[in-house]
């Protein structure tokens, strides 16, 4: 994708197209139950930095909160350790893609 951010529009057409892409939901446990993206793996911003060893330098993740304050600061942290990092605009608040 090769930006720092992607509209919920965009990256739920890029889903429904098949594309295979890495995303982390930085929200904590309790609001993820309430739904999120498919396939979308959850690390709460708070235990980020602790596994981030679990992610890959070479991989593309776009990063996902309720609105976007916790995905910004998780897109500051990753991207100063080298991460190659997209910021969902709008958050779980933009998104009207499947849930689950």
């Amino acid at each position: 994708m090769g930006n720092e951010a992607i509209m919920a529009k965009e990256l739920e057409k890029k889903l429904k197209e098949g594309h295979s892409l890495h995303m982390i939901d930085v929200r904590e446990t309790s609001e993820v139950k309430e739904g999120n993206i498919p396939t979308i793996t959850n690390i709460p911003l708070g235990l980020l930095e602790f596994r981030m060893h679990e992610l890959d330098k070479s991989k593309e993740y776009v990063l996902v909160c309720r609105s976007v304050g916790r995905s910004s600061r998780a897109y500051k942290l990753l991207e100063s350790y080298g991460f190659n990092v997209i910021n969902m605009v709008g958050g779980m608040e933009a998104w009207e893609g499947k849930t689950e």
